[in-house]
């Protein structure tokens, strides 16, 4: 049993947290899982403290969760997190890398700019360019700038029905002033999670969504299997998470007619699908992982 001191960052009653925080106690006798929403940081005294821990005395901790949705309250969660790095405290992944992926728009930036293939997008706080845009696409799902699960999004089609600048205004007055606008791409029924530690590939699970929903996810009733992707998606997929520096993560990949395509690069996700489709404990190769890097 290693005596290093780690914590978890996450969220109580949330599975993927206990599941990883009862990983770090069964490795080190020791279990912290600390939620960023008690966080109270002192410049004085140059801690950050969460109930009777000073998070800055521990000698690592892995961010499973920094908050229950996307937001950019989140940012200042890991500013704090930042500044415990500085202390000298080994975080997995860094706090830095993270904050690149909350934001829809900085994730897209950071893949585009690499190189990595994505769904044709149009950004703008344009109605007029927005509405032309989707006319162009003929179907195009608009996508919060903070969110996960497809939770906010909102499916668009040119069917000469709709009213199309009507939509795209009440997205906009929903909280959206700067409107990301991706073209309706299809799926064979399926988007892939290719999973990454360490940069090292782990596994692929599959989200197969139901015939009533027009997305994947879990919470639109998809569900998870396992899926061997091809070597030109694993390649692309390896590509794509080297931009971040991320130790774990998923790249939510669909392998399209004309070839594989990126819709994103998660620094949370991964734990549900290994599980379900692969029947892999993530929380138990997660500790492996850190305890030897400490070693290092």
């Amino acid at each position: 049993m290693t005596e290093a001191r780690i914590g978890v960052i996450g969220l109580p009653g949330s599975w993927s947290s206990e599941a990883l925080a009862d990983e770090v106690e069964k490795k080190t006798g020791r279990r912290l899982l600390a939620d960023m929403s008690d966080a109270v940081f002192d410049t004085a005294d140059r801690c950050v403290m969460c109930g009777d821990t000073n998070l800055c005395d521990l000698d690592a901790l892995i961010i499973k969760k920094v908050g229950r949705e996307y937001s950019p309250d989140l940012l200042d969660r890991l500013e704090l997190l930042r500044f415990i790095e500085s202390t000298g405290v080994r975080i997995f992944s860094k706090p830095g890398s993270i904050m690149r992926l909350l934001d829809r728009l900085s994730c897209t930036v950071t893949l585009r700019a690499g190189g990595i293939p994505l769904p044709p997008t149009v950004v703008t706080p344009s109605i007029e360019r927005a509405t032309e845009a989707i006319r162009n696409f003929g179907a195009a799902v608009l996508k919060p700038m903070y969110s996960t699960k497809a939770r906010g999004m909102k499916l668009i089609e040119d069917d000469g029905k709709t009213n199309i600048a009507a939509e795209v205004k009440a997205f906009q007055e929903d909280g959206n002033p700067t409107m990301y606008i991706q073209k309706k791409i299809d799926i064979p029924g399926r988007d892939i999670g290719i999973v990454f530690l360490g940069g090292e590939y782990v596994g692929t699970y599959a989200r197969v969504g139901n015939k009533d929903s027009w997305n994947t996810t879990i919470n639109s009733g998809g569900h998870y299997e396992a899926h061997e992707p091809s070597s030109e998606a694993r390649r692309l997929a390896h590509r794509a998470q080297a931009l971040f520096d991320l130790d774990f993560t998923s790249v939510d990949v669909v392998e399209g007619q004309n070839g594989p395509v990126v819709f994103e690069v998660s620094a949370f996700g991964g734990y549900h699908g290994l599980k379900d489709a692969l029947g892999l404990n993530a929380g138990e190769k997660v500790v492996n992982y850190v305890i030897e890097q400490l070693k290092k």
